[in-house]
């Protein structure tokens, strides 16, 4: 398999993260990508990472379709409960870290614009973000449960606050969560993923 990636993007982190914790990750070439590169384009015409393909030549796009992928590739306990209760719980919870990502990263482009930045769009985004932390506060002790594609998004949404917005110092308002981020990043997974710089 061949995984187009940039070692910054949040959602390339999730996909990497799970296909260590299912020890696949020897099965995946890893080919840094640019959102520019017309290659990527003619493979996914949304021009986005990660992009995976298959050893098929099937092309996969967005982080939740990959991590689906992976997740039917591995003997272990499944990271996507089949169903029931703990199915929609886990993919409640990468919606909810999924929304997170999404915010953070509108918020990190409309930072980087060098004219015309929007404080009203930028405060919108925040707001989300903050709102996204609150409902996880709220619960954070779920998070204790089984490794699951939510559980393992979360981590990573925390991870790109700390990467992106450290100055916003999330933790402030949100000590169980902290207390929880903290351990879970310390896992070999989660480590060895840590974005450059």
């Amino acid at each position: 398999m061949k995984l187009r990636y940039s070692p910054t993007s949040p959602y390339v982190r999730k996909v990497v993260v799970l296909a260590k914790e299912a020890k696949i990750d020897g099965k995946i070439e890893l080919v840094t990508t640019s959102t520019t590169d017309p290659g990527l384009w003619g493979e996914n015409p949304i021009g986005k990472v990660p992009t995976l393909v298959t050893d098929d030549g099937e092309v996969l796009f967005d982080s939740p379709v990959i991590l689906e992928y992976l997740d039917s590739l591995h003997g272990g306990a499944k990271f996507i409960p089949p169903s029931g209760a703990e199915r929609w719980k886990a993919l409640k919870l990468e919606a909810l870290a999924d929304g997170i990502l999404d915010a953070a990263v509108l918020r990190r482009g409309e930072v980087l614009r060098t004219a015309n930045q929007s404080p009203e769009f930028l405060a919108k985004q925040g707001q989300v973000v903050n709102r996204c932390l609150d409902a996880l506060e709220k619960d954070a002790a779920s998070l204790d449960g089984p490794l699951t594609v939510g559980v393992i998004t979360v981590g990573c949404a925390l991870g790109y606050l700390d990467f992106r917005f450290a100055a916003d110092a999330w933790r402030k308002n949100h000590p169980k969560l902290t207390a929880w981020y903290e351990a879970f990043s310390k896992r070999p997974s989660m480590a060895s993923t840590v974005p450059p710089g």
